[in-house]
């Protein structure tokens, strides 16, 4: 089968990281008999520049049709800072309703972490953050703008269908997962309101999913636990604005956005995958950024694209696809194969994706 594939590499380094994830990709796609159709959509930058949107309803509507959307990275210091970011971005997310951001925090050998004294085996959860709701609705306004009484107004979104289709998918993931364990994190002592909502739909939905061990942080207390204790964290849900925070402690805490990998997924429609850094104008074009993040956001990509025309045994070769990739990026930072993570390797992007792509080839499927 040959699923359709959209790619936007998009500004400074995404082109790069993107091409070797896509290299990387097809080889594990192959090694199971399955392939990708790819379009690619020049946007980001010269897009914008050219034609003053981030995107088009052309554009969008034709996105609509594709299986999964693969973007590299956007953001330029040409364009005012947020327009790339919340006109493609957040504009992609909240039009194909991706509902769920998946971060696997996971510590790979070989990999160094701020936290003293941890091993691979005390770093491996993943979060789950609703992704269309919370303050990122835009919903708000300014009040006597530049006046001394100017009064600015930011409305947090929660939603009970919003909130409990997030839940669910968390309960059905954690119940995957060797140690079925869900953690809501919220701070529903102070936001009575809206994460007493989350509150409730969390014991309701899990009265559903008794083999699943529940627990509740205040995100402040997650903090402190993702650094002092995060073995003790299997599989997390939270809302958007939490989410996003605290997400990119635990990209420092598996060491650094550089293997960070992002899923914004939509379980009944178009999702898109992507790495968590950013686009680094400074290095584009120098073949000097490790694309291990990109690499690992395309083996999300594998397990979740997903297609209503696919068997079951083209969705199973999908989970082969993604379990290839991950073991083949595990076993040659296992190897020490790439001493560094930083521009400073020694290593170029392509190298780094050739290495990945032949542990895929020699891995057992």
């Amino acid at each position: 089968m040959s699923y359709r594939l959209a790619t936007i590499p998009g500004d400074g380094i995404g082109p790069e990281v993107t091409r070797e994830a896509m290299k990387c990709l097809d080889v594990a796609l192959g090694r199971v008999g399955l392939k990708v159709d790819r379009h690619e959509y020049g946007l980001g930058k010269d897009h914008y520049l050219r034609t003053g949107e981030p995107i088009s309803e052309g554009i969008l509507e034709e996105l609509r049709g594709f299986d999964a959307i693969f973007l590299g990275a956007v953001g330029h210091p040409d364009v005012k800072p947020g327009i790339l970011e919340k006109g493609l971005l957040l504009r992609l997310r909240f039009e194909f309703d991706q509902y769920i951001n998946l971060r696997p925090v996971k510590l790979y050998p070989g990999v160094a972490t701020p936290l003293r004294d941890k091993r691979p085996e005390d770093i491996d959860f993943v979060v789950v953050r609703e992704n269309t709701e919370c303050l990122y609705t835009g919903v708000g306004g300014i009040l006597k703008q530049g006046a001394p009484d100017e009064v600015a107004q930011q409305t947090a979104i929660y939603t009970r269908k919003g909130t409990e289709r997030c839940v669910r998918w968390a309960f059905e993931l954690a119940r995957s997962r060797p140690e079925k364990r869900l953690a809501l994190v919220d701070k529903a002592n102070v936001l009575t309101y809206g994460h007493g909502l989350w509150r409730r739909v969390f014991e309701e939905v899990g009265q559903e999913y008794p083999d699943v061990a529940r627990d509740a942080y205040y995100v402040d207390a997650c903090c402190m636990l993702m650094v002092e204790a995060p073995e003790k964290l299997d599989t997390v849900v939270t809302c958007n604005m939490f989410g996003d925070i605290i997400t990119d402690l635990g990209a420092s805490v598996q060491g650094g956005i550089g293997i960070a990998a992002s899923g914004n997924i939509n379980p009944e429609g178009v999702s898109m995958f992507e790495p968590v850094h950013g686009s680094a104008p400074p290095f584009a074009g120098k073949n000097v950024v490790n694309p291990l993040a990109a690499i690992l956001a395309g083996a999300m990509m594998a397990r979740y694209m997903g297609s209503a025309d696919e068997s079951p045994a083209e969705a199973l070769g999908r989970e082969k696809a993604a379990k290839l990739i991950e073991t083949a990026v595990e076993s040659v930072l296992g190897a020490g194969r790439i001493p560094d993570l930083s521009v400073h390797s020694g290593l170029g992007t392509d190298q780094i994706g050739d290495m990945i792509a032949e542990a895929i080839t020699e891995a057992s499927a």
